[in-house]
């Protein structure tokens, strides 16, 4: 087998586009699920969300950032991932059994699937439009592994950047994973 015959490793595009297909799958099975499995797979999309998105703020945002004009468009999925962890940090509050909690499940899930058509129709057009294929899939490495490292949970006061996410992201994964394992999750 020659190095041309091996499979190509996912780019960033297809990567994030992959993750985001997992989410809305994650959530179709929170909302089927029977009461007493509902909270292991509502913890499931809550560290899927948790890890993407501050990957996204350390790996996609900065090099969208670099095409002309496109600071707005980061600026908006900022905002929009800045509302949606807090949106997320209540539900987790208020808890699965919570009378409440489909209903803003639902809409939490449609503030979701809105920023995930921006990104898929803005940022990674940009992305695909600024770099080759060897760029975007050195790209997805750096997004993995930021996402080894990132907070399981939302942490809506947090810097919702690359540096701030550096710089706070370490302690915010680090008490997550100890509360984590205090409650027994994975």
């Amino acid at each position: 087998m020659t190095a041309t015959d091996q499979p190509q490793s996912p780019d960033v595009v297809q990567l994030l586009t992959e993750q985001h297909q997992e989410v809305r799958r994650l959530f179709q099975q929170v909302s089927e699920a029977a009461p007493g499995g509902r909270e292991e797979v509502f913890q499931c999309l809550v560290r899927l969300l948790a890890a993407h998105e501050t990957a996204e703020e350390e790996v996609v945002h900065p090099a969208v950032r670099r095409a002309e004009g496109a600071d707005e468009i980061v600026r908006q999925r900022l905002e929009e991932e800045d509302k949606a962890k807090q949106a997320l940090a209540d539900l987790e509050k208020i808890g699965v059994d919570s009378p409440e909690f489909e209903a803003r499940l639902n809409e939490f899930r449609q503030m979701v699937e809105t920023h995930a058509s921006n990104e898929e129709e803005q940022e990674f057009r940009l992305l695909r439009e600024m770099h080759d294929d060897e760029t975007l899939r050195t790209m997805a490495e750096a997004l993995e592994a930021a996402e080894k490292v990132a907070p399981t949970h939302p942490h809506p006061h947090s810097p919702e950047s690359a540096l701030g996410n550096l710089v706070v992201g370490p302690f915010a994964a680090v008490a997550d994973r100890v509360r984590d394992a205090i409650r027994g999750r994975k």
